[in-house]
């Protein structure tokens, strides 16, 4: 009879099938390590470390041709891992705790690697013995419930798992205990955050050249401009899942990057893995209809965000710089796709706007490190230190921002395309204002690390660009004119 681990549960549900007069702290309780105690594969967490240094990846598959008790063992001499890091299931961990404190015999019994399996039990300090995988026998179904019927014998031992492959254990065990799996809403969640769907409004910047053209009413161009929106925010969301799957230690090591779904456990890395072929598929095939130039343009991000993944990101000012350069290439895939050309006025604009942005993003970073008392974070290269000079670099990039909109409001462009341009003027300290509000927020630790995603969030933001809009409209349209005042 199998009973049920409940989630955020602190005790099993009794079947009331042990033997009688059987003393259960006489029985051995086993427990499986992947995907029971812990929320993630030992297997998958090396596999997903040699993403990193793909070349390793060829190696990998002439040790799984020895077996896959081979290439766990390999894995474990070749990309170490800290078990302090890893997604525990800590309703399943306070249970063991639990029985141990009444008296019982824990044993951790794993496919996992030998010394990984030593090295959490050591950390957990909870089990009495350790059966593991040790480079030959992967102990794992049949195999492993032929060893705890070695060891304990037919019906002597109790084994809490969580998949198929433990049913031959399971009808060996005196009691089999499963523990659950998320429920199907909280996996539909996790795929969401995953995606990092919340990022896909970073991608409206493709509208930007079709709101600076005029060129609002135009079927063709709109279609264009969202096929754009679209195939880049599929493509971006394949680069989340390969930036998550490269960062999963430091991530965990994060106040609150812990709680994205792979370093938390709550979506599988084979599933990561898999996501990312489709996901580029998906994009390819939505791009299939856009003109040329905008298919070049999306492989362009698609080289530098892979790039950036793997090597930029851990550059100081390089992955500051590639950061605002991929939001300005945002704007000319836009334009691309729709056929507007950007001008220069547009880009200098997006580039120093977006530079700030680029700097606030780590400037925020360290803002909430300081305050946890930390100097530094895992994967970049800054310290707190550094806070005073991205501060003046990030807000003298905003402010240049503005100084560029006010020299477009100057130029002979503007007259072709406004018939009130004074209007505009207005627009140049609603930036100053909204750059330096963000760099205050930020600095009173306020941010949640991404400043377009905090905008999002935020009612002055919206307020900002409500007031803006309404200044673009009056100088388009010119039904109001501000008399003693000229572009």
């Amino acid at each position: 009879m199998t009973e049920t681990l409940q989630a955020h549960s602190a005790a099993i549900l009794t079947a009331g099938n042990a033997p009688a007069g059987s003393n259960t702290n006489e029985i051995p309780l086993c427990v499986d390590l992947d995907g029971t105690l812990l929320r993630t594969d030992m297997l998958h967490e090396g596999m997903a470390r040699l993403l990193a240094r793909p070349w390793l990846l060829l190696v990998a598959a002439f040790q799984l041709l020895r077996g896959r008790a081979a290439l766990k063992h390999w894995l474990a001499a070749h990309v170490p891992l800290d078990p302090a890091l890893l997604p525990y299931r800590q309703d399943v961990l306070t249970w063991l705790r639990q029985q141990k404190q009444r008296g019982r015999r824990l044993v951790l019994a794993t496919g996992a690697d030998q010394s990984l399996a030593h090295a959490v039990a050591a950390h957990l300090g909870i089990f009495d013995e350790v059966l593991a995988s040790d480079g030959y026998v992967n102990l794992t179904g049949r195999a492993k419930a032929d060893r705890l019927v070695t060891e304990f014998g037919q019906g002597h031992f109790d084994y809490v798992g969580d998949s198929e492959t433990d049913r031959p254990v399971w009808a060996a065990a005196r009691r089999a205990i499963r523990v659950e799996p998320a429920a199907g809403a909280s996996k539909l969640k996790a795929v969401v955050k995953a995606l990092r769907v919340r990022q896909w409004v970073k991608n409206i910047l493709v509208f930007i050249p079709l709101v600076t053209s005029h060129n609002w009413f135009s079927a063709t161009a709109l279609a264009h401009a969202a096929a754009a929106f679209f195939a880049l925010s599929l493509c971006a969301s394949a680069i989340y899942v390969v930036n998550d799957l490269l960062d999963l230690d430091s991530d965990r090591r994060h106040a609150t990057k812990r709680r994205r779904p792979f370093a938390a456990g709550t979506l599988s890395i084979p599933a990561g893995i898999a996501a990312i072929p489709l996901l580029l598929a998906a994009s390819a095939l939505v791009s299939a209809f856009l003109p040329s130039g905008a298919r070049i343009l999306l492989g362009v991000y698609l080289i530098a965000t892979t790039a950036y993944s793997f090597y930029i990101k851990r550059k100081l000012l390089v992955d500051v710089f590639t950061l605002s350069l991929l939001y300005t290439l945002r704007v000319v895939l836009g334009g691309a796709a729709t056929g507007v050309e950007c001008s220069p006025w547009l880009l200098g604009f997006s580039i120093f706007l977006f530079m700030s942005l680029a700097f606030c993003k780590r400037a925020a970073e360290l803002f909430n490190l300081r305050a946890q008392n930390r100097e530094g974070v895992a994967g970049r290269d800054y310290f707190v230190w550094d806070l005073s000079e991205l501060n003046m670099f990030g807000v003298a990039a905003g402010y240049l921002a503005a100084i560029v909109l006010a020299l477009y409001i100057h130029s002979p462009e503007v007259r072709l395309l406004y018939k009130s341009p004074e209007w505009l003027w207005a627009m140049v300290p609603i930036v100053v204002y909204w750059v330096s509000r963000i760099w205050i927020v930020a600095s009173r630790g306020a941010m949640n690390e991404d400043p377009i995603v905090f905008a999002t969030r935020d009612r002055v933001t919206y307020l900002c660009a409500a007031i803006g809009a309404a200044c673009l409209l009056l100088a388009t349209t010119g039904v109001i004119r501000i008399p003693g005042v000229a572009a």
